[in-house]
């Protein structure tokens, strides 16, 4: 059986490849009528990015950032022992605090978005303090 943790660790891989998938496709303007096929193709002439696209793709990357601390967290509380009441606490603050990230960064709220990347960092705290 898995754990809170292992799954949302799980969920947390699958809202990263989102993530970059919406950045890749934004980027490409798969819907634009070359888009489609600068998607399948080489993507080595691309237009510049929009706006939009550029918040998807800083959005992705910052969630690959943190998906390394989250696993690294992760896997250091379970190799201390630590509370899996507490290491869920942690990934669950994490993993809902990145669902939020994700929207408010591309629709361009700055502050807010900041806040709920804070959000996710005390999730972050919270496993380390566990494994600690």
């Amino acid at each position: 059986m898995i754990t809170t943790d292992g799954r949302l660790l799980i969920y947390s891989a699958f809202l990263s490849w989102l993530m970059l998938v919406v950045a890749a496709l934004l980027r490409t303007r798969v819907l634009t009528a070359g888009g489609l096929k600068d998607a399948f193709g080489n993507r080595h002439d691309l237009p510049e990015p929009s706006p939009l696209s550029g918040r998807a793709d800083r959005a992705a990357r910052n969630m690959l950032e943190s998906l390394l601390l989250f696993v690294t967290l992760v896997v250091a509380a379970h190799i201390a022992s630590a509370d899996q009441h507490r290491i869920d606490l942690g990934a669950r603050v994490f993993f809902y605090a990145r669902v939020a990230y994700f929207p408010v960064y591309l629709i361009g709220i700055s502050h807010l978005r900041t806040a709920i990347w804070a959000v996710s960092l005390v999730g972050l705290g919270i496993i380390a303090a566990a494994a600690l």
